[in-house]
């Protein structure tokens, strides 16, 4: 496939997960109590929708590191890695919420309600943290490394990385959802989760807009018209042409 359509592909890959995945973060405090099942079900299915763009955009990204420089194929694989891991969390925690309203017959928040809920906390709390900074420190790496990108991709990934990396110590400080720093609270499961989101958003349209440049450089030079002569340009009273095979 070509290098430049790949880019493309890429690029709309990190956009729409960007979009979708922060589209579905305002639907989780839209209730102070218990959401209706709507609520639940739309913002699951936002965010099914949305990873699977972020395993599109996951892979590209990867490949077009290891094509940018063979001798980083295991930093973009660590990249790869633990970002898969990071989407297969989300896959899983949020398939705990949907089974836990689907089968509730009362409204109940599926993030701290019922007996699977706890079995979450990590998943969108520390352990998204530790993968989603493992994720972005090795694209940093490699993205400085290879220059592919604007230099402002590799600081902001390790800047939003040590960001993350801060969440990790909040499973020492409970479950209440409505603290900030806590096991299951909204600064470690909503906020530093949406570092990931935007940097990839933004990683999307850069990585458009370099596709765009090389498309534009690699377009062929228009043809002369049909059975139009070339145009010679006049050399001291004579044309190029005439100049070239009239005898000294």
């Amino acid at each position: 496939m070509d290098e430049t359509l790949i880019r493309r592909v890429v690029g709309i890959a990190g956009v729409g997960a960007g979009v979708l995945l922060l589209a579905q973060t305002p639907l989780y405090f839209m209730y102070s109590g218990a959401p209706p099942d709507w609520n639940v079900l739309t913002r699951i299915l936002l965010s099914l929708f949305g990873c699977a763009f972020l395993i599109a955009f996951l892979v590209g990204f990867w490949n077009i590191l290891r094509h940018a420089d063979p001798t980083l194929d295991w930093v973009a694989t660590t990249a790869l890695c633990a970002g898969l891991v990071y989407v297969t969390g989300v896959l899983v925690s949020q398939s705990l919420e949907a089974g836990t309203v689907i089968v509730s017959e009362v409204p109940v928040d599926p993030t701290v309600d019922g007996p699977l809920a706890p079995g979450q906390f990590l998943l969108y709390g520390a352990t998204g943290r530790t993968m989603t900074a493992l994720f972005l420190v090795a694209s940093g790496f490699a993205v400085s490394r290879t220059r592919l990108l604007h230099s402002w991709v590799g600081a902001t990934a390790y800047l939003l990385a040590a960001a993350n990396l801060a969440f990790v110590p909040s499973v020492f400080f409970g479950s209440d959802a409505a603290d900030f720093y806590s096991a299951v609270g909204w600064g470690a499961t909503a906020f530093a989760a949406s570092f990931l989101m935007f940097w990839v958003l933004a990683v999307g349209i850069a990585i458009l807009r370099l596709a765009g440049v090389e498309g534009n450089a690699t377009m062929p030079a228009p043809e002369p018209e049909h059975g139009r002569a070339p145009e010679h340009t006049p050399v001291a009273g004579r044309t190029r042409a005439s100049a070239a095979v009239t005898p000294r």
